[in-house]
């Protein structure tokens, strides 16, 4: 096993939250199990990470319940869950030791959000000179408010103020950035194809 399908944030904390129904992908939940079935499938390492936010009274507080995979998708036995604290899967785990111990140099990232800990991740992989590929239709992100917008401004005001960040561009920026300098950017498909 030289490969490993890292699967990033894909927890009921998202779902519980309102803007879930602003979500950008709606196949992500699907095309994430497609990720594992073929990760499985050829050997590779399938390693599940969650955000957890201790205290924040939020979704992501694990104190709320919400900490915790997507009801749809079930860990295999011996398919680690680690749980980080800030947006990369590397800082706080110990990602990289069951990596290396391994022998894994070659990483495929998806998840939630795909400009968040996605992309933080895919970055920070890169810098340890991990091979990374990014899959895209298996990440999710939602509309960004503008900076300057009102913190609770809800759903509603964030999809009517023109400053907001179409989920779309997100998209079309991650891979931008991505692209060429941290990762490779492929399809669940292409993926499947190998």
């Amino acid at each position: 096993m030289t490969e490993a399908l890292i699967v990033i944030d894909v927890q009921e904390s998202f779902r519980a939250r309102p803007l879930w129904a602003t979500v950008n992908n709606p196949d992500v939940i699907a095309n994430v199990q497609r990720l594992v079935d073929h990760a499985r499938t050829t050997g590779a390492q399938v390693i599940w990470v969650l955000h957890s936010e201790p205290g924040s009274g939020g979704t992501f507080d694990p104190a709320n319940g919400f900490v915790r995979l997507m009801e749809e998708l079930v860990p295999a036995d011996g398919e680690p869950t680690l749980v980080k604290f800030v947006h990369n899967a590397f800082t706080t785990t110990d990602l990289q030791f069951r990596l290396t111990s391994a022998g894994i140099r070659k990483i495929t990232v998806c998840g939630l959000r795909t400009e968040q800990c996605v992309e933080t991740t895919a970055r920070f992989a890169s810098d340890l000179g991990y091979e990374v590929t990014y899959v895209t239709d298996a990440t999710a992100t939602f509309p960004i408010p503008h900076r300057d917008a009102p913190e609770d401004q809800t759903v509603e005001e964030l999809l009517a103020d023109p400053r907001t960040l179409a989920a779309a561009d997100v998209v079309a920026r991650t891979e931008y950035a991505l692209a060429g300098r941290f990762a490779t950017i492929a399809s669940t498909a292409e993926v499947e194809k190998g």
